[in-house]
């Protein structure tokens, strides 16, 4: 028997983390429904974005409703319930034959509203109206300001899918608040057999996180490391099953059995997040081990064809209870933190998903202007008879979906092997960097301002390398502006460097960024101590009143710069290394203190990133088509870069050089600039 259909012998219900204009028109959604036994579907933001960038599908919905005049929100907004209420079609029949126990589809509010009660409950019911089927689940986070929002979804009778749950706390509360809507509308005496709610609790980032810290302990050794060797792999499923067991309870409660004569269905309980993350877990575990009566399993694609093929299908999840509450006590006795641990990645989990709407909108937003034609040309390439090659490469960018994992920071694009995948993925911050920080400009705004209240008549920047070429190239380009205090930056050790910076001012007029990725790179702290020394014979114990240090979180200098009291500290994303830190804090900041548009700076910066995002073709995509032309270009024997480069831009190239240069030429082969 196919073990995907077994899964309901065992009163399970298996839905498909996944929805595509394409999986519908191919016939492979109606497939997994009359063969495999499908019984609902998830989607979120990120599924969306993969859908809407993988080929043409949507191109003809975002031009006429661009042409409509919709705003980049409502394309999306109208992209999505179409292919909500088709989904919610094909699912009709399983829906009307169980009775409306399951053929449900989940659309998610805006994330952005996860902590806003009124606002989340009247975009639930904005998307449950405009979808108008009986067999869609709006998904609402579970965090705390959403609570209520349950319950007054609930209260309305509108269908409810509570998303991102991973502590069994968290989900004592969301069924608390299904009771209390339930409660609320059998008082009113309206109907309650009608409404369906699922709480969807993750799984593989429960492991993913205990993991990592349980690994620590064991490479650290110790009286600890034993013990921690055993409980790895095993948080994940322990918590699932006291959040099962808490089901159990409730369902078997007096005030449940009033609500059941009156109609009312169970929440059951969604294991989400079941792809195995860990390549030393089998990649069906997730499934095999939380199979029980009244749950639902919500699988990608993979784990479905994955279970289909070796799933090992029996009743899981009703035993090991008191296995379970000893694996969780034990991670505690070992050191770690596990309630601390579930609110982070609820923190982390909106944030991602907050993220991925903010990427959506902007691909959106980019393809609606790219098929209107309000992106103009950027580039022209005249590559005579490396044309074939550069179109050759766009089509492999395209056909392996290139764009799309680098803005997913997928590091297998690069490596395969794990100690270089871990490097590379945490070093693809510089990709949405200027978005972050202009979200925060009026900060940098305010610095600026604080600085030329001051009346410092200089700035000099203490920095090393990468981080300080971006400071260096606008200052060189722009010049001095009126008003403000003349910039300098000191990245040489050279003697007579310092010297000559340091005689370029007086010291108690001079205000000194200290700029250091790590915190702890010696020629940094070398400027900072020698030029600390020479404003403290100056002003004493507030010489710190000249500093400000741009760094890292965590690191030595961010503790320097509370100890000495400096006037102000930003701390950097520790995700971008310094030569790919420009449209950080490293580069913004500076630019904001020598007075330049930094606001206009950055938005430019988002706009040709969103003209590069993976909803826009490859052969259009203005980075793609760079890249594909070095690239190509290099690998047919053309590796040398010749920048020509007018007057007042001339030293970009320096910053180019580096970037190029430093960026490859790894492994014996490269761009030479």
């Amino acid at each position: 028997m196919n073990p995907l259909q077994e899964l309901w012998n065992h009163r399970q219900a298996f839905w498909l983390d996944f929805i595509s204009r394409e999986l519908m028109k191919s016939g492979r959604l109606k497939k997994l429904i009359e063969e495999d036994g499908l019984r609902g579907m998830t989607s979120n933001p990120t599924i969306f974005e993969k859908a809407i960038s993988a080929g043409q599908d949507y191109d003809a919905d975002v031009k006429l409703f661009a042409r409509r005049g919709l705003t980049t929100q409502e394309i999306f907004d109208e992209i999505a319930i179409r292919d909500i209420q088709r989904a919610a079609g094909f699912l009709t029949p399983v829906f009307k034959k169980s009775g409306g126990e399951d053929g449900y589809v989940s659309l998610e509010v805006n994330p952005d509203l996860a902590f806003n009660r009124e606002e989340t409950f009247a975009n639930a019911s904005y998307l449950f109206k405009r979808v108008g089927k009986p067999n869609v689940m709006i998904k609402i986070p579970g965090t705390e300001a959403c609570l209520g929002a349950i319950e007054d979804s609930i209260a309305a009778g509108i269908n409810i899918n509570i998303t991102l749950l991973f502590s069994v706390e968290n989900y004592k509360k969301v069924l608390e608040a299904y009771l209390r809507g339930l409660e609320r509308r059998a008082k009113k005496k309206q109907p309650i057999n009608k409404i369906a709610s699922v709480a969807s609790f993750f799984v593989s980032r429960v492991d993913s996180i205990i993991d990592k810290q349980l690994d620590a302990l064991i490479s650290a050794g110790g009286d600890k490391a034993g013990r921690a060797k055993e409980l790895l792999h095993k948080a994940a499923i322990a918590n699932a099953k006291l959040a099962y067991e808490h089901y159990q309870t409730v369902t078997a409660s007096p005030r449940w059995q009033a609500l059941a004569s009156k109609g009312a269905r169970v929440q059951r309980l969604l294991w989400a997040s079941t792809s195995t993350k860990d390549k030393r877990l089998k990649d069906t575990i997730y499934v095999d081990e939380l199979i029980g009566p009244d749950t639902v399993n919500t699988m990608p694609p993979a784990t479905i064809d994955a279970v289909r093929d070796h799933g090992q299908i029996r009743e899981t999840l009703t035993s090991g209870y008191g296995e379970a509450h000893a694996n969780i006590d034990a991670l505690r006795e070992v050191g770690i933190d596990f309630e601390k641990s579930m609110d982070q990645l609820q923190r982390d989990g909106v944030k991602l998903f907050s993220a991925s709407f903010e990427s959506l909108l902007r691909g959106v937003g980019a393809k609606r202007e790219l098929l209107t034609g309000a992106i103009a040309k950027t580039a022209a390439f005249e590559l005579g008879a490396a044309k074939g090659a550069w179109t050759d490469a766009l089509k492999k960018m395209e056909s392996e979906q290139w764009v799309r994992r680098l803005w997913e920071k997928d590091a297998t694009l690069w490596k395969s092997d794990d100690d270089h995948k871990k490097i590379i993925s945490n070093s693809l911050g510089w990709l949405t960097v200027a978005a972050d920080v202009g979200r925060h400009i009026g900060r940098l705004e305010a610095i600026a301002a604080d600085v030329r209240k001051a009346k410092f008549t200089n700035v000099l920047l203490l920095g090393m390398g990468g981080s300080s070429l971006c400071p260096e190239v606008l200052r060189l380009t722009f010049g001095r502006k009126a008003g403000w205090p003349d910039f300098a930056i000191l990245d040489s050790t050279e003697p007579a460097s310092v010297l000559e910076r340091a005689s370029h001012g007086r010291p108690e007029k001079t205000f000194f960024i200290v700029a250091s990725k790590s915190g702890s790179t010696s020629e940094p702290n070398a400027f900072l101590a020698y030029f600390y020394d020479q404003v403290k014979k100056k002003k004493g114990d507030r010489a710190g009143e000249n500093f400000m240090a741009i760094t890292d979180p965590g690191t030595q200098m961010e503790r320097i710069a509370k100890e000495k009291k400096f006037r102000h500290v930003v701390l950097n994303p520790s995700d971008i290394g310094g030569r790919y830190s420009a449209l950080s804090y490293f580069g913004m900041t500076p630019a904001a203190l020598m007075g330049l548009d930094v606001r206009s700076l950055v938005q430019r910066a988002c706009d040709m990133a969103d003209a590069c995002t993976a909803l826009v073709p490859a052969s259009k995509n203005p980075g793609a088509q760079l890249g594909a032309a070095l690239g190509a270009l290099a690998a047919h024997g053309r590796n040398k870069v010749t920048l020509a480069l007018s007057k007042d831009i001339a030293s970009f190239a320096t910053w180019a050089e580096q970037l190029i240069a430093e960026s490859t030429g790894k492994e014996g082969k490269g761009i030479l600039p």
